[in-house]
Protein backbone atom coordinates (compact mmCIF):
# COMPACT_ATOMS: atom_id res chain seq x y z
CA UNK A 1 0.00 0.00 0.00
CA UNK A 2 1.36 3.41 -0.92
CA UNK A 3 1.50 6.40 1.21
CA UNK A 4 -1.56 8.04 -0.38
CA UNK A 5 -3.80 5.00 -0.22
CA UNK A 6 -2.89 4.57 3.25
CA UNK A 7 -3.79 8.07 4.53
CA UNK A 8 -7.12 7.54 2.46
CA UNK A 9 -7.54 4.32 4.50
CA UNK A 10 -6.77 6.21 7.46
CA UNK A 11 -9.04 9.17 7.09
CA UNK A 12 -11.86 6.36 6.52
CA UNK A 13 -11.36 4.73 9.90
CA UNK A 14 -11.08 8.06 11.73
CA UNK A 15 -14.64 9.10 9.80
CA UNK A 16 -15.72 5.36 10.55
CA UNK A 17 -14.49 6.06 14.51
CA UNK A 18 -16.66 9.74 14.71
CA UNK A 19 -19.72 7.85 13.38
CA UNK A 20 -19.76 5.16 15.58
CA UNK A 21 -19.23 6.94 18.58
CA UNK A 22 -20.22 10.57 18.46
CA UNK A 23 -23.25 9.07 15.87
CA UNK A 24 -24.92 7.43 18.91
CA UNK A 25 -24.39 10.94 20.88
CA UNK A 26 -25.76 13.05 17.68
CA UNK A 27 -29.05 10.47 17.45
CA UNK A 28 -29.56 10.96 21.08
CA UNK A 29 -30.27 14.46 20.36
CA UNK A 30 -32.45 13.83 17.40
CA UNK A 31 -34.39 11.58 19.71
CA UNK A 32 -34.61 13.65 22.75
CA UNK A 33 -37.45 15.76 22.37
CA UNK A 34 -39.82 12.25 22.15
CA UNK A 35 -38.53 11.68 25.50
CA UNK A 36 -41.84 11.78 28.61
CA UNK A 37 -40.66 14.31 31.26
CA UNK A 38 -37.38 16.14 32.55
CA UNK A 39 -36.32 12.59 34.41
CA UNK A 40 -36.22 11.10 30.52
CA UNK A 41 -34.73 14.03 28.93
CA UNK A 42 -32.03 13.83 32.00
CA UNK A 43 -31.31 10.25 31.63
CA UNK A 44 -31.09 10.92 28.12
CA UNK A 45 -28.60 13.19 27.99
CA UNK A 46 -26.43 11.39 31.11
CA UNK A 47 -26.35 8.23 28.95
CA UNK A 48 -23.76 10.26 26.61
CA UNK A 49 -22.90 13.30 29.10
CA UNK A 50 -19.62 11.07 29.82
CA UNK A 51 -18.57 10.65 26.68
CA UNK A 52 -19.89 12.67 24.03
CA UNK A 53 -16.74 15.05 24.40
CA UNK A 54 -14.24 12.30 23.97
CA UNK A 55 -16.43 10.95 20.91
CA UNK A 56 -15.56 14.49 19.08
CA UNK A 57 -11.69 13.15 19.47
CA UNK A 58 -12.07 11.40 16.38
CA UNK A 59 -13.72 14.47 13.89
CA UNK A 60 -10.41 16.43 14.97
CA UNK A 61 -8.53 13.44 14.55
CA UNK A 62 -9.96 13.65 10.93
CA UNK A 63 -9.43 17.62 9.87
CA UNK A 64 -6.02 17.70 11.27
CA UNK A 65 -4.37 14.54 9.38
CA UNK A 66 -7.27 15.39 6.19
CA UNK A 67 -4.90 18.56 6.46
CA UNK A 68 -1.57 17.47 6.62
CA UNK A 69 -2.05 14.47 4.20
CA UNK A 70 -4.07 16.42 1.44
CA UNK A 71 -3.42 20.09 1.64
CA UNK A 72 -4.25 20.75 -1.82
CA UNK A 73 -8.12 18.92 -1.37
CA UNK A 74 -8.36 20.23 2.24
CA UNK A 75 -8.01 23.63 0.64
CA UNK A 76 -10.45 23.27 -1.99
CA UNK A 77 -13.65 21.55 -0.12
CA UNK A 78 -13.62 23.85 2.75
CA UNK A 79 -13.59 26.95 0.77
CA UNK A 80 -16.50 25.61 -1.55
CA UNK A 81 -18.34 24.18 1.58
CA UNK A 82 -17.44 27.19 3.80
CA UNK A 83 -20.94 28.29 5.03
CA UNK A 84 -21.76 24.46 5.99
CA UNK A 85 -19.07 23.79 7.15
CA UNK A 86 -19.15 26.95 9.61
CA UNK A 87 -22.66 25.79 10.49
CA UNK A 88 -21.61 22.10 11.20
CA UNK A 89 -19.21 23.97 13.74
CA UNK A 90 -21.62 26.16 15.28
CA UNK A 91 -24.10 23.09 15.51
CA UNK A 92 -21.63 21.39 17.86
CA UNK A 93 -20.70 24.06 19.74
CA UNK A 94 -24.74 24.34 20.29
CA UNK A 95 -25.02 20.68 21.24
CA UNK A 96 -22.08 21.42 23.96
CA UNK A 97 -23.55 24.44 25.22
CA UNK A 98 -27.27 22.42 25.62
CA UNK A 99 -26.11 19.64 27.40
CA UNK A 100 -24.03 21.60 29.83
CA UNK A 101 -26.09 24.82 30.53
CA UNK A 102 -29.59 23.04 30.23
CA UNK A 103 -29.24 22.09 34.12
CA UNK A 104 -27.91 25.29 35.19
CA UNK A 105 -31.58 26.63 36.02
CA UNK A 106 -34.46 24.73 37.13
CA UNK A 107 -37.01 27.13 34.50
CA UNK A 108 -39.33 24.79 32.52
CA UNK A 109 -39.10 27.57 30.37
CA UNK A 110 -35.29 27.59 30.08
CA UNK A 111 -34.77 23.87 29.87
CA UNK A 112 -37.34 24.03 26.99
CA UNK A 113 -34.88 26.47 25.31
CA UNK A 114 -31.58 23.91 25.31
CA UNK A 115 -33.73 21.16 24.93
CA UNK A 116 -34.75 22.46 21.39
CA UNK A 117 -31.25 23.50 20.98
CA UNK A 118 -30.37 20.19 22.09
CA UNK A 119 -32.57 18.50 19.02
CA UNK A 120 -32.05 21.14 16.55
CA UNK A 121 -28.41 20.98 16.85
CA UNK A 122 -28.05 17.17 16.54
CA UNK A 123 -30.39 17.22 13.29
CA UNK A 124 -28.60 20.14 12.04
CA UNK A 125 -24.60 18.39 12.40
CA UNK A 126 -26.36 14.78 11.14
CA UNK A 127 -27.89 16.17 8.06
CA UNK A 128 -25.07 18.50 7.15
CA UNK A 129 -22.62 15.66 7.53
CA UNK A 130 -25.30 13.74 4.91
CA UNK A 131 -25.78 16.21 2.70
CA UNK A 132 -21.40 16.95 2.59
CA UNK A 133 -21.17 13.46 1.29
CA UNK A 134 -24.11 13.31 -1.05
CA UNK A 135 -22.16 15.95 -2.97
CA UNK A 136 -18.78 14.71 -3.33
CA UNK A 137 -20.25 11.35 -4.66
CA UNK A 138 -22.30 13.13 -7.12
CA UNK A 139 -19.83 15.42 -7.90
CA UNK A 140 -18.61 18.78 -7.18
CA UNK A 141 -17.87 22.01 -9.96
CA UNK A 142 -14.05 22.17 -9.33
CA UNK A 143 -12.29 23.63 -12.24
CA UNK A 144 -9.12 23.23 -13.51
CA UNK A 145 -7.64 25.70 -10.89
CA UNK A 146 -8.52 23.35 -8.51
CA UNK A 147 -11.08 26.15 -7.37
CA UNK A 148 -14.78 25.32 -6.08
CA UNK A 149 -17.37 28.03 -6.31
CA UNK A 150 -21.13 27.04 -5.55
CA UNK A 151 -23.56 28.51 -3.34
CA UNK A 152 -25.52 27.05 -0.90
CA UNK A 153 -28.11 26.74 -3.51
CA UNK A 154 -26.39 24.51 -5.83
CA UNK A 155 -25.30 22.14 -2.55
CA UNK A 156 -28.90 21.12 -1.86
CA UNK A 157 -29.74 18.70 -5.12
CA UNK A 158 -32.12 15.95 -4.54
CA UNK A 159 -29.01 13.61 -3.94
CA UNK A 160 -27.15 15.14 -1.13
CA UNK A 161 -30.43 16.04 0.75
CA UNK A 162 -31.79 12.32 0.52
CA UNK A 163 -28.09 11.72 1.43
CA UNK A 164 -28.68 13.92 4.25
CA UNK A 165 -31.84 12.63 6.04
CA UNK A 166 -30.15 9.00 5.43
CA UNK A 167 -27.53 9.79 7.96
CA UNK A 168 -29.77 11.81 10.39
CA UNK A 169 -32.07 8.07 10.10
CA UNK A 170 -28.88 6.57 10.51
CA UNK A 171 -27.18 8.52 13.71
CA UNK A 172 -31.11 8.38 15.09
CA UNK A 173 -31.35 4.40 14.56
CA UNK A 174 -27.83 4.23 16.24
CA UNK A 175 -29.06 6.41 19.26
CA UNK A 176 -31.88 4.24 19.90
CA UNK A 177 -30.12 1.20 19.99
CA UNK A 178 -27.19 3.16 22.26
CA UNK A 179 -29.97 3.98 24.64
CA UNK A 180 -31.58 0.08 24.86
CA UNK A 181 -28.58 -0.66 26.28
CA UNK A 182 -28.33 2.63 28.88
CA UNK A 183 -32.58 2.66 29.89
CA UNK A 184 -34.76 0.57 31.39
CA UNK A 185 -38.80 -0.08 32.35
CA UNK A 186 -41.04 1.76 30.36
CA UNK A 187 -38.10 4.43 29.13
CA UNK A 188 -36.60 1.48 27.17
CA UNK A 189 -39.48 0.26 26.02
CA UNK A 190 -40.13 3.87 24.18
CA UNK A 191 -36.32 3.72 23.12
CA UNK A 192 -36.99 0.02 21.41
CA UNK A 193 -40.14 1.47 19.72
CA UNK A 194 -37.74 4.51 18.39
CA UNK A 195 -35.08 2.20 16.77
CA UNK A 196 -37.41 0.00 14.85
CA UNK A 197 -38.99 2.86 13.30
CA UNK A 198 -35.36 4.45 12.60
CA UNK A 199 -34.25 1.64 11.23
CA UNK A 200 -37.50 1.09 8.88
CA UNK A 201 -36.83 4.61 7.64
CA UNK A 202 -32.98 3.70 7.21
CA UNK A 203 -33.36 1.08 4.66
CA UNK A 204 -36.02 2.62 3.11
CA UNK A 205 -33.86 5.81 2.80
CA UNK A 206 -30.64 3.16 1.90
CA UNK A 207 -31.90 1.99 -1.04
CA UNK A 208 -33.36 5.09 -2.51
CA UNK A 209 -29.88 6.60 -1.96
CA UNK A 210 -28.14 3.62 -3.64
CA UNK A 211 -30.38 3.70 -6.49
CA UNK A 212 -30.37 7.48 -7.42
CA UNK A 213 -26.16 7.39 -6.78
CA UNK A 214 -26.08 4.79 -9.68
CA UNK A 215 -28.36 7.37 -12.11
CA UNK A 216 -25.62 9.98 -11.10
CA UNK A 217 -24.20 10.97 -14.40
CA UNK A 218 -20.41 11.30 -12.46
CA UNK A 219 -17.40 8.87 -12.58
CA UNK A 220 -18.27 8.25 -8.65
CA UNK A 221 -21.21 6.27 -9.94
CA UNK A 222 -19.36 4.90 -12.77
CA UNK A 223 -17.16 3.40 -10.06
CA UNK A 224 -20.16 0.85 -8.80
CA UNK A 225 -19.95 -0.52 -11.87
CA UNK A 226 -16.35 -1.30 -12.24
CA UNK A 227 -16.00 -2.35 -8.76
CA UNK A 228 -18.05 -5.80 -8.21
CA UNK A 229 -16.94 -5.74 -4.56
CA UNK A 230 -18.87 -2.64 -4.22
CA UNK A 231 -21.90 -4.23 -5.10
CA UNK A 232 -21.06 -7.14 -2.14
CA UNK A 233 -21.00 -4.10 0.54
CA UNK A 234 -24.38 -2.44 -0.62
CA UNK A 235 -25.90 -6.16 -0.07
CA UNK A 236 -23.93 -6.51 2.80
CA UNK A 237 -25.88 -3.52 4.27
CA UNK A 238 -29.43 -4.73 3.60
CA UNK A 239 -28.14 -8.54 5.47
CA UNK A 240 -26.69 -6.57 8.19
CA UNK A 241 -29.58 -3.95 8.59
CA UNK A 242 -31.99 -7.01 8.36
CA UNK A 243 -29.79 -8.68 11.59
CA UNK A 244 -30.25 -6.37 13.46
CA UNK A 245 -33.98 -5.85 13.44
CA UNK A 246 -33.97 -9.88 14.32
CA UNK A 247 -31.53 -9.30 17.15
CA UNK A 248 -33.60 -6.17 18.36
CA UNK A 249 -36.88 -8.52 17.93
CA UNK A 250 -34.81 -11.23 20.13
CA UNK A 251 -34.09 -8.45 22.56
CA UNK A 252 -30.27 -9.08 22.07
CA UNK A 253 -29.27 -5.53 22.75
CA UNK A 254 -25.51 -5.62 22.76
CA UNK A 255 -25.35 -7.48 19.63
CA UNK A 256 -28.19 -4.86 18.29
CA UNK A 257 -25.99 -2.41 18.86
CA UNK A 258 -23.10 -4.50 17.62
CA UNK A 259 -24.50 -4.66 14.20
CA UNK A 260 -25.60 -0.95 14.28
CA UNK A 261 -21.64 0.07 14.85
CA UNK A 262 -21.31 -2.37 11.66
CA UNK A 263 -24.37 -1.04 9.30
CA UNK A 264 -22.25 2.46 9.78
CA UNK A 265 -19.11 0.78 9.16
CA UNK A 266 -20.85 -0.76 5.91
CA UNK A 267 -22.62 2.54 4.55
CA UNK A 268 -18.99 4.29 4.97
CA UNK A 269 -17.02 2.08 3.44
CA UNK A 270 -19.74 2.20 0.48
CA UNK A 271 -18.79 5.66 0.34
CA UNK A 272 -14.94 5.32 0.24
CA UNK A 273 -15.85 2.77 -2.64
CA UNK A 274 -17.91 5.82 -4.67
CA UNK A 275 -14.48 8.22 -4.01
CA UNK A 276 -11.06 5.96 -4.04
CA UNK A 277 -9.02 7.38 -5.10
CA UNK A 278 -10.34 11.19 -5.61
CA UNK A 279 -11.11 13.23 -2.51
CA UNK A 280 -13.13 15.91 -4.21
CA UNK A 281 -14.50 14.95 -7.43
CA UNK A 282 -14.87 17.39 -10.61
CA UNK A 283 -18.56 17.49 -11.98
CA UNK A 284 -16.84 19.94 -14.81
CA UNK A 285 -14.17 17.25 -15.95
CA UNK A 286 -13.13 14.25 -14.06
CA UNK A 287 -9.44 15.37 -14.93
CA UNK A 288 -9.75 18.69 -12.78
CA UNK A 289 -10.48 16.37 -9.69
CA UNK A 290 -8.50 16.59 -6.46
CA UNK A 291 -7.50 13.24 -5.82
CA UNK A 292 -4.60 11.38 -3.18
CA UNK A 293 -2.10 11.65 -5.78
CA UNK A 294 -2.13 15.18 -7.21
CA UNK A 295 -3.43 17.03 -3.91
CA UNK A 296 -1.03 15.35 -0.82
CA UNK A 297 1.73 16.27 1.05
CA UNK A 298 5.23 14.90 0.23
CA UNK A 299 5.73 11.49 0.85
CA UNK A 300 8.26 12.71 3.82
CA UNK A 301 5.53 14.11 5.26
CA UNK A 302 3.10 11.25 4.88
CA UNK A 303 5.74 8.81 6.39
CA UNK A 304 6.65 10.74 9.63
CA UNK A 305 2.52 11.49 10.10
CA UNK A 306 2.17 7.60 9.48
CA UNK A 307 4.74 6.95 12.62
CA UNK A 308 2.13 9.26 14.93
CA UNK A 309 -0.97 7.24 13.41
CA UNK A 310 0.36 3.72 13.95
CA UNK A 311 1.42 5.14 17.66
CA UNK A 312 -1.56 7.49 18.24
CA UNK A 313 -4.26 5.47 17.36
CA UNK A 314 -3.60 2.67 20.05
CA UNK A 315 -3.60 5.04 22.41
CA UNK A 316 -6.85 6.62 21.36
CA UNK A 317 -8.24 3.48 21.33
CA UNK A 318 -7.17 1.99 24.50
CA UNK A 319 -8.61 5.51 26.08
CA UNK A 320 -12.18 5.03 24.32
CA UNK A 321 -12.65 1.13 25.55
CA UNK A 322 -11.12 2.22 29.31
CA UNK A 323 -13.52 5.29 29.28
CA UNK A 324 -16.58 3.27 28.18
CA UNK A 325 -16.10 0.36 30.57
CA UNK A 326 -15.86 3.01 33.54
CA UNK A 327 -19.25 3.74 32.39
CA UNK A 328 -21.07 1.16 31.23
CA UNK A 329 -23.92 0.22 32.72
CA UNK A 330 -27.76 1.39 33.14
CA UNK A 331 -28.26 5.37 33.85
CA UNK A 332 -29.12 6.36 37.44
CA UNK A 333 -29.84 9.92 38.52
CA UNK A 334 -27.88 11.54 41.06
CA UNK A 335 -27.20 14.66 42.37
CA UNK A 336 -23.96 14.91 40.07
CA UNK A 337 -26.62 14.02 37.09
CA UNK A 338 -27.16 16.23 34.33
Amino acid sequence: MDLQTFWFATLGVFLAGYAVLDGFDLGVGILHPFAKGDDERRVLLNAIGPVWDGNEVWLVAFGASFFAAFPDAYATLFSGFYIPFMLLLLALVLRAASIEFRGKHASPAWRRLWDAAFCGSSLLAALLIGVAAGNLIAGVPVDSEGLLAADLGDLLGPFPLLTGLLTAAMFAMHGASYLCLKTEGALQARCRAWKVRSLLAFIVLYVAALALALGQESVTSRRMMDRPWMWVVAGAGVLVAGGVWRLHRKERLAQAFAGSCALIGVTLALFCGFLYPDLVPSSLDESWSLHIWNSCSSDRTLAAMRVFALLGVPLALAYTVFSYRVFRGKVRLGESSY
